[in-house]
C-alpha cells in the first residue's frame, strides 16, 4: 500500500465499532435460518493529547483483504502489510469523547463488494474537521464484514451473477448505457429502463440497505447522544451502491437534509422531486448514469467530475493499487485531496451551515457544475 494520507483537520480521530445482532431474517443466507447482523464503525473528533496510549484501528482487516482478492483479483497480503505498518489507521480505538462537544452526523454506506473501512481515509479526514461519521456494513455484500464477537463474513461472490440478470446481456446493456448520448432526461429514462430490465436485484437491495442503515443510526442516537448534534438534521453519503442509498434517503426522509453520491448509478425508485441539496462525484465512465440527480430538483444540485479517474479510485483502494488500469491515471493524493475538499465544502454549507455556498471551482483535476433548481 502506498503512503496513506494524514487527516487535515484540527482534531485527532477516535473510532468505535458495534454490531446490532438479530435484526431480521437473513435472506442472503443460502442455508436459511440465520439472522442479519449489522456492523458499523463510528469515527469522531477527539483532542490530540487524548490518543496517547490508544491503539490504532486498521484501515483494512484480514477478512476484507480476503474478500477483495475474491472479488477483484487484487493480490493483497494482509500479514505483509500488517508487518510493514501499512494498515495502521489514523483513527484511535475508543479514544474519549470531548466533554460537552457535539458534532453533526454524516452516515456513509460502502459500495457493493466494498467494505466498512473502504473509504476510511475520507471519513477520518471528515472527523478531523468536526464531524461524527458512521460507516455501515452490509454482510454477504461487503468484501469482508467483521462483527464485534470476533466472527466475520466474507462476501458471497455468487451475488455477482444477480447484479445483472441475465448476466451477459446485462453487462452489454450497462456498456451501452455509459455510451448513450442524449439529454439528462433521456439518460435518466434510459437508466430506469436498464435497471428494471437487468438490475432488479440491485434495485431491491436498496431498501434492505436502508433497513441496515436505520438500525445502525438508531443505535448511535440511543448510545451516544452526548456526541451527536442533530439540530441541522443528518448528512448522508456513499460510494457506488451506497451512493444510491444516499440519494434515496434524501428523496424520502425529512431528517436527512443533504447528501453526496460517489460515482454510483441511481438505483431504486426515482419518482418524485429532490428537495435536498445533493452532490454527485463522478468519473467520466459513469457520468451518464446519475443524470436523474440533475433534473426535477427544488434545491441546489452539483456535479464534480474528476479527470483520469476510475470507479474504484474513489475508495481507499487507490492507495493499495496505485494509478493504472483499475484506478485511472490521476495521482491518488490529488484524488483524495479533491474528494475531501468536495465533501467538506458541501457539508460545511448544508449540514454545519457555516457558509452560504460551497467553495468549489473547476481546475485541472475537477470540473464543477451547479444546477439551479428546475421545479
Amino acid at each position: 500500500m502506498n503512503k496513506k494520507p494524514a487527516p487535515t483537520g484540527g482534531y485527532a480521530v477516535g473510532t468505535k465499532t458495534f454490531t446490532v445482532y438479530n435484526t431480521r431474517k437473513e435472506v442472503l443466507d443460502k442455508k436459511g435460518g440465520s439472522m442479519r447482523h449489522v456492523p458499523a464503525r463510528l469515527y469522531y473528533p477527539v483532542l490530540k493529547d487524548s490518543v496517547a496510549g490508544c491503539e490504532r484501528a486498521r484501515s483494512m482487516t484480514r477478512s476484507e483483504t480476503i474478500g477483495i482478492k475474491k472479488a477483484f483479483m487484487i493480490p493483497l497480503n494482509y500479514d505483509k502489510m500488517e508487518a510493514n505498518g501499512e494498515l495502521e489507521s489514523e483513527a484511535f480505538i475508543d479514544s474519549p469523547f470531548i466533554e460537552g462537544m457535539k458534532y453533526p452526523l454524516i452516515v456513509f454506506n460502502h459500495g457493493y463488494f466494498s467494505y466498512v473501512e473502504g473509504n476510511s481515509f475520507l471519513l477520518t479526514d471528515l472527523a478531523s474537521h468536526g464531524y461524527a461519521v458512521l460507516s455501515v456494513g452490509h454482510p454477504y455484500e461487503g468484501a469482508g464484514t467483521d462483527f464485534d464477537d470476533g466472527t466475520s463474513q466474507v462476501l458471497d461472490k455468487s451475488l455477482a451473477n444477480k447484479m445483472y440478470h441475465p448476466f451477459l446481456p446485462g453487462i452489454l446493456g450497462a456498456f451501452r448505457l455509459t455510451k448513450f448520448k442524449g439529454t439528462f432526461e433521456e439518460k435518466a429514462v434510459r437508466f430506469d429502463e436498464f435497471q428494471n430490465k437487468y438490475c432488479c436485484f440491485l434495485k431491491d437491495r436498496i431498501d434492505e440497505w436502508i433497513k441496515d442503515t436505520d438500525i445502525a443510526v438508531d443505535y448511535v442516537k440511543k448510545t451516544y447522544p452526548e456526541l451527536i448534534d442533530l439540530s441541522n438534521g443528518i448528512g448522508i453519503s456513499g460510494h457506488s451502491h451506497g451512493g444510491a442509498v444516499a440519494y434515496q434517503y434524501c428523496l424520502r426522509r425529512d431528517e436527512y437534509t443533504c447528501g453526496i453520491n460517489i460515482d454510483g448509478g441511481l438505483f431504486g425508485n426515482t419518482e418524485g422531486i429532490m428537495n435536498k441539496p445533493f452532490l454527485q462525484l463522478s468519473c467520466k465512465d459513469n457520468e451518464g448514469v446519475v443524470t436523474r440527480g440533475y433534473i426535477r430538483h427544488s434545491a441546489p444540485a452539483y456535479k464534480v467530475l474528476f479527470r483520469d479517474m476510475k470507479h474504484i479510485a474513489f475508495s481507499d483502494m487507490k492507495y493499495a493499487i496505485g494509478s493504472g488500469a483499475m484506478a485511472g491515471k490521476l495521482d491518488p493524493d490529488l484524488a483524495h485531496r479533491y474528494s475531501c475538499k468536495s465533501f467538506l465544502e458541501f457539508f460545511d454549507c448544508y449540514l454545519k451551515k457555516v457558509k452560504d455556498k460551497p467553495d468549489l471551482e473547476s481546475n485541472d483535476v475537477i470540473t464543477v457544475t451547479e444546477f439551479a433548481p428546475d421545479v
